[in-house]
């Protein structure tokens, strides 16, 4: 059943795009009830998630507690940066609980709450631009388990929503900006298909600092770093590089993709899926991570107990070293394999959450799904820092052969 998941995404993926700002009829759209057919106009503010300079779910400061063997140590605070010199433009995941296949323009708390955990980091190094759309609701992923289902039409009024914000964020948000976009799961999926048909290989790619493609797979040539899902958008192999896609895909070293699987595999012939340790980026070798871990427990998931010391002062915890993730290929398979360093007698936890629960078991083919952006959260911020410096310095956006992929390094 996965499978046919996974290829009823991808064909939504290949429909044809109705013209904008029309959308398609209401009609012809299951689910889509006149009220929900009409388009989010992103000129005004409302149907924005995030918007700089405003309190919302990306400005919402993340208190965070140091998490060490020692127990916890400092308590801060990440705020936004409002000084910062570019912009992010940012989709979030599956989250919506609303009943129908598309959900509604309301941002309910999971809208919100994914927003403030995935972007609330990242919010120090870039200006935060989210849109609220009609995207493809966690019901209708589970009326396409059960078979009959074809969520292609939905699927298309979920991206002509990322679309239409795309194209005011540029004409009249962006102010020409440098870029960077951000997306886990299904935002991934219209990112992806957003940078196919507005950015690769046009004038605009210039802008472009790096996309974070994280939960959905990236797809190369095997032993290629482009030429895959982008004709001209190489995977990040080295610091400071831009104009590229930072990729992960996250599963336990001991429980590898599953073949077929949902994730952690390309799905296109002769391809395999990208992965980028934003930790050791252009090496498969180990690295530390620097993760930083929301504490509420996860419904159907087991609770975490994060230190010997109780639980923890914030709702945020920040460990260096907790996990070391490498990026793994093994034919169509690439993900970042992740294993807990269990040290004697330490006081932080030895287990760390992510799985994916289906009917109260673990779904090996979903891996690590729901940490993906918390597991190298750190990493990720330093790495796209890094990126910004180099566009403020003057940088010229990296390009590479895609006859030529770099060579693994030591970390």
């Amino acid at each position: 059943m996965l499978t046919t998941i996974a290829a009823a995404l991808l064909a939504a993926q290949a429909a044809p795009l109705p013209a904008l700002p029309t959308p398609p009829p209401a009609r012809a759209v299951e689910g889509l009830t006149p009220r929900l057919a009409e388009a989010p106009d992103y000129k005004e503010d409302a149907p924005w998630l995030c918007l700089p300079g405003r309190v919302d779910s990306c400005s919402r400061p993340l208190p965070t507690t140091a998490l060490g063997p020692n127990g916890y140590g400092a308590t801060g605070q990440s705020v936004p940066n409002a000084q910062a010199k570019v912009d992010c433009f940012y989709v979030y995941p599956t989250v919506s609980r609303d009943p129908g296949m598309n959900s509604d323009l309301a941002a309910g708390p999971e809208e919100q709450g994914a927003a403030w955990v995935q972007m609330g980091k990242l919010a120090g190094v870039c200006r935060p631009f989210a849109p609220v759309y009609r995207q493809l609701t966690a019901a209708a992923l589970g009326r396409v388990l059960g078979g009959g289902v074809d969520p292609s039409a939905n699927f298309v009024v979920a991206y002509n929503d990322v679309l239409a914000a795309w194209r005011e964020f540029l004409a009249h948000r962006n102010q020409g900006r440098p870029f960077i976009l951000v997306g886990h799961s299904q935002g991934s999926i219209h990112l992806q298909r957003l940078i196919q048909d507005e950015i690769d290989g046009k004038p605009i790619a210039g802008k472009m600092v790096s996309a974070v493609l994280l939960g959905w797979p990236v797809e190369v040539p095997a032993g290629k770093v482009v030429g895959g899902t982008f004709k001209h958008v190489p995977l990040c192999t080295r610091g400071g590089e831009t104009g590229c896609v930072l990729t992960w895909m996250t599963f336990r070293a001991e429980a590898p993709p599953p073949d077929p699987s949902f994730l952690g595999r390309a799905k296109g012939a002769g391809m395999t899926a990208g992965c980028t340790n934003p930790a050791a980026l252009g090496s498969d070798a180990p690295a530390k991570l620097e993760s930083n871990w929301f504490t509420l427990p996860r419904p159907n998931a087991p609770a975490i107990a994060w230190s010997s010391e109780g639980p923890p002062p914030t709702l945020f915890v920040s460990t260096q070293g907790l996990v070391t993730g490498r990026c793994t290929h093994s034919g169509t398979a690439g993900y970042l394999a992740v294993s807990v360093n269990n040290v004697p007698g330490a006081k932080w936890t030895n287990a760390i959450p992510g799985d994916v629960y289906i009917l109260g078991q673990v779904n090996k083919g979903w891996g690590m799904h729901l940490a993906d952006m918390n597991i190298a959260q750190g990493d990720l911020v330093r790495v796209l820092a890094a990126q910004v410096a180099a566009v403020s310095g003057g940088a010229t956006p990296a390009r590479h052969n895609a006859a030529a992929p770099p060579k693994s390094r030591p970390h």
